[in-house]
């Protein structure tokens, strides 16, 4: 049985969606803007800051976010982001550990895969559904200022992801299943995954 759920997704992809309608579908617990205040708890620092800097670089350049790696130092002579991606890393095992648990974005399917109860899910969209979801979801954007914004977004998200786990964001070789959303829509993405789900628990039970 899968105990625990992984969602990577595409910025303005629905990934969080599809992830939150699952775990209501399964009756697992959800973890995305919660496992933030978890990780604020752990590692001491503001919810706030914590949101901005564990599922994303600083900056969409390698060498400026390995600058700020290496001199955003603070009393204990460890940087700030790796002390966050700890006190991350600390609390998605402890949650794996505990519960049954869909959980979306921060690393955590690498965090993760040494355990063989967990399935990797990543969602993609198209451009054009990536901006309509943004705006019905932020609200009215210049057309060029969201084309940089998911630019900005996909470059430091990737950043982060291949400086924490030596891979690469949204290799397929990575997850167990990709969906695209802008495809199959919400709805339907949440059945794939829970008819699969399903399926190994009865498998299981045979």
């Amino acid at each position: 049985m899968y105990k625990i759920i992984t969602i990577s997704r595409e910025f303005g992809s629905k990934g969080r969606t599809i992830g939150k309608k699952l775990a209501e579908k399964l009756g697992y617990n959800f973890y995305d803007s919660s496992l933030v205040d978890k990780v604020a708890i752990e590692s001491g620092y503001h919810k706030d800051f914590i949101k901005e800097h564990a599922e994303y670089a600083s900056s969409s350049h390698p060498f400026v976010f390995s600058f700020y790696r290496t001199n955003a130092i603070n009393g204990s002579g460890t940087s700030i982001y790796d002390e966050i991606f700890i006190a991350q890393q600390k609390v998605i095992l402890d949650i794996a550990s505990k519960e049954n648990a869909v959980i979306v974005g921060r690393c955590a399917d690498y965090i993760l895969r040494d355990r063989d109860d967990v399935f990797n899910v990543f969602i993609y969209s198209d451009l054009e559904k990536r901006k309509e979801n943004i705006i019905n979801e932020y609200g009215e954007i210049e057309n060029e200022s969201i084309d940089k914004r998911i630019k900005e977004k996909d470059k430091r998200r990737k950043l982060y992801y291949k400086t924490y786990t030596g891979r690469e964001f949204g290799y397929v070789k990575n997850y167990h299943i990709a969906l695209d959303s802008s495809t199959l829509g919400i709805d339907t993405c949440v059945d794939i995954l829970y008819s699969i789900l399903l399926r190994k628990i009865k498998d299981e039970k045979l």
